[in-house]
């Protein structure tokens, strides 16, 4: 039912959120059960397979990339991201510029910062909205690493410079320069997979919430988390039970 509602061009914007929600509660589900697959699958209407199988297909490669469930919740501050068609302005312009299609923007910038809700560095040091280690930024960025459409056009750039546009393999190879993971690679190109058959599925990705791996489960952080230090999970928990 998500998944028609994301597909309806007549859903509200209410029961987008509702669906897209569920949605991501579903693949989040899916992606740990893969002894579920074929109940599920027979289940659906054929012409959702594609879809949920890029999904649900997304989903396992970035979950097999975290080796350890943190003990703690990280110092971020979660926020509103850029209105959809901002967003998607600002990656037509990229693409427009750089010939990057904007589906695999799009894709980077929901794995690395759920759309730019995301305000903090990452283990590794990169920050902003795309994710950008400092020296990267140094040779590929120009205006502000934290502005999102200073950060897609940089990501771009980058992304063509590593030879995008020189077909899949050139794709995937600048990809891997993006995050040297092939889990990354094959996650991303299946999210901009998923926008290329239907784009309006774009629009669910950007009500996605932000859920962070936890040796308690998965802890949804919420628009308007904020720390300036690592909490917990455990003291976390204690006052903002889930579910």
């Amino acid at each position: 039912m998500a998944e028609t509602a994301v597909g309806e061009p007549a859903t509200s914007a209410a029961e987008l959120d509702l669906a897209a929600r569920i949605q991501q509660l579903a693949y989040r589900v899916l992606g740990t059960r893969p002894g579920w697959d074929a109940a599920v699958y027979a289940a659906l209407p054929r012409r959702l397979h594609p879809v949920v199988r890029l999904n649900v297909t997304a989903r396992r490669e970035f979950r097999s990339m975290h080796y350890r469930l943190s003990d703690t919740l990280p110092a971020w501050r979660i926020v509103e991201p850029a209105p959809a068609d901002h967003l998607l302005r600002f990656y037509r312009a990229a693409e427009s510029r750089y010939g990057v299609d904007w589906e695999y923007l799009a894709a980077i910038n929901l794995v690395e910062t759920a759309m730019g809700r995301i305000r903090g560095t990452s283990v590794a040091g990169a920050r902003g909205p795309m994710q950008f280690m400092s020296a990267t930024w140094a040779r590929w960025g120009r205006g502000d690493i934290d502005d999102p459409a200073d950060a897609i056009m940089a990501a771009a750039r980058y992304l063509a410079a590593s030879g995008f546009a020189r077909g899949p393999s050139g794709v995937a190879r600048a990809l891997y320069e993006y995050n040297n993971h092939p889990a990354y690679v094959r996650g991303v190109t299946a999210y901009a997979r998923v926008m290329e058959r239907r784009p309006r599925a774009f629009l669910a990705y950007h009500q996605w919430d932000v859920y962070y791996l936890t040796r308690r489960g998965d802890v949804v952080l919420p628009v308007g988390y904020a720390r300036t230090s690592p909490v917990p999970v455990r003291r976390y928990l204690a006052t903002h039970p889930q579910g």
